[in-house]
């Protein structure tokens, strides 16, 4: 199972792009609010509908393939305060399992010192909270567990690099073909 979370202020384009290619590819993801409830109003206010709420996630998490956090504002401040979120967070990196964010999403990993030594890339700007973190500009980068992506403008790609890294890269390369994407 992968988990998308969503909260108020996400950045819309970044969460559905990816939730779309991934559903694309056959794979199970789930959209979850940390608001305390299913509808989320986006940066830029467009309302998402999750599939669950945060508190509805039950033991199930623990094998979760991936957590992924969308950027946006402040979506990301959102997703940073949230402590439940947060305990989740460092379950899954415990374990050695995937982080993915995109946007100024990545900076809650680095906020919560979890990328020390890995490579990582956010929006432009926001690289000072990639604490600890080899900050490249790569459209997407994939350092460990953690897969970071810049922005709205690289939706795409991290979309597909999560889709190679989950299932494999004909089915990304099949999917970028079918959605007319040159890689």
């Amino acid at each position: 199972m992968i988990y998308l979370f969503l909260a108020d202020g996400c950045e819309e384009v970044e969460a559905l792009t990816t939730l779309d290619l991934l559903r694309r590819a056959g794979l199970e993801v789930r959209t979850v609010s940390i608001m305390g409830r299913k509808n989320i109003i986006g940066s830029h206010k467009i309302e998402i509908l999750a599939d669950l709420v945060f508190e509805e996630l039950d033991s199930s998490q623990a094998e979760a393939d991936m957590l992924i956090l969308p950027g946006g504002m402040p979506g990301t401040t959102n997703l940073a305060a949230h402590e439940g979120l947060a305990q989740l967070i460092r379950s899954q990196d415990a374990k050695g399992g995937y982080l993915a964010a995109i946007c100024a999403a990545p900076t809650v990993y680095g906020e919560m010192g979890l990328l020390n030594g890995s490579e990582a890339t956010c929006y432009p700007g926001m690289e000072s909270g990639l604490k600890g973190a080899v900050v490249k500009e790569d459209s997407v980068v994939v350092s460990g567990n953690y897969i970071t992506s810049r922005g709205l403008g690289t939706a795409i790609d991290f979309g597909l690099k999560l889709i190679e890294i989950l299932k494999d890269p004909f089915t990304a390369n099949d999917i970028a073909e079918k959605i007319v994407y040159r890689r």
